[in-house]
């Protein structure tokens, strides 16, 4: 465990990064834009190499979390550092979709006790964990309730609870877990910054983008593009009032699954979003007007892509890929909607800084 020296009350101690499950590189952005060091991610998406590194100035590695030993990591971090290990395994099994849909492949729902063999290996001074909230309750293993386990046996405090997004100052109305542990004293995650009265809304993030019409793209921005429209759901959007959806077109344009009983539960699918709230959360599919609430306030069109990146925290000027004019809206998307908001990882950095100035 790295020493803090406490003669120097006013400077922190250097704070190291190794981000497992990468992805593109949303928790190290918003972890590094708050001076920690990001040293290295890993990942099983090697199409994930490009916007990782040139964002986070970190080596990207393609490489099964199962497979990577210790002596790969042990050497990364400075002996006098706070090391760091931080995490968002891939939430996909954890759903509720997932689990509707039986999906129980358990080369997919146990990385996290992957996750747990390299704390025990490195034994990080703060492991840092992110998924979505129900693999609290997750039925076919205790997932979470192992982590912890495991992380309290090798001397860690351990904290986790949801945190709802608007009230850290992200623009949509995801639900995370967050988990903390740190070996040097009780840590928990910093209160909430934002509340009702000043939640950052859609408005907020992307009123200012140009026009475009669905299936366009803007001349200026090659990522501010949005998928085209057959011409029946061009007359279905165009149905669609402000804040409204399916529920508000006339019969010849609503499709059969919605006019049996079943079909009512999905009232947020080929809706609009509201100008002055939060979105909705950003999925791996928040392109479409059909999988959600992601069609456009006013535009007849769903979100394009550059929206859903800003909407997701991302800064205008984040890489996705090197040539963005040639990456299929599906393909963006899904790397989109996987993504850490950089802001929550923002969050959490601030949690840890908070935590090491009281441990000091």
């Amino acid at each position: 465990m790295a020493k803090i020296d406490r003669k120097r009350r006013g400077r922190l101690p250097r704070i190291e990064v190794v981000d497992l499950f990468c992805g593109i590189g949303g928790l190290s952005y918003g972890m590094k834009s708050m001076g920690f060091h990001i040293l290295s991610g890993y990942d099983l998406d090697s199409t994930c190499q490009y916007a990782y590194e040139i964002n986070n100035g970190a080596k990207f590695n393609c490489q099964d979390i199962k497979t990577l030993p210790k002596e790969d990591i042990l050497p990364l971090y400075h002996k006098k550092a706070i090391k760091v290990l931080a995490g968002c395994a891939p939430c996909q099994p954890f759903s509720s979709y997932s689990f509707k849909n039986k999906e129980k492949d358990p080369n997919k729902y146990d990385l996290l006790y992957e996750f747990g063999r390299l704390v025990k290996d490195i034994q990080p001074d703060i492991v840092t964990m992110e998924n979505v909230p129900s693999i609290a309750t997750f039925k076919l293993k205790p997932i979470l309730a192992d982590f912890v386990q495991t992380l309290i046996e090798q001397n860690y405090n351990v904290t986790f609870s949801v945190v709802y997004c608007p009230n850290y100052g992200i623009p949509q109305t995801r639900r995370r877990l967050v988990l903390l542990a740190s070996k040097l004293g009780k840590i928990e995650l910093i209160p909430a910054t934002h509340n009702p009265e000043n939640y950052v809304t859609v408005r907020d993030v992307i009123e200012t983008l140009p026009a475009i019409k669905a299936g366009e793209s803007c001349p200026t921005d090659a990522l501010h593009r949005c998928a085209a429209l057959g011409e029946k759901n061009m007359k279905r959007m165009k149905a669609t009032p402000y804040g409204g959806g399916w529920k508000d077109w006339p019969d010849d344009l609503r499709l059969d699954c919605h006019k049996r009983p079943s079909g009512h539960s999905f009232g947020s699918v080929y809706g609009r979003m509201k100008w002055d709230e939060p979105s909705p959360t950003m999925t791996t599919q928040c392109t479409g007007i059909g999988n959600g609430r992601f069609g456009h306030p006013e535009q007849d069109r769903a979100i394009s892509i550059r929206e859903a990146a800003l909407l997701q925290t991302f800064p205008i000027n984040y890489r996705f890929f090197e040539n963005e004019s040639d990456v299929s809206i599906t393909k963006a998307s899904r790397y989109i909607g996987n993504a850490v908001p950089p802001r929550l990882g923002e969050v959490i950095a601030k949690s840890i800084i908070k935590h090491i100035r009281t441990h000091r």
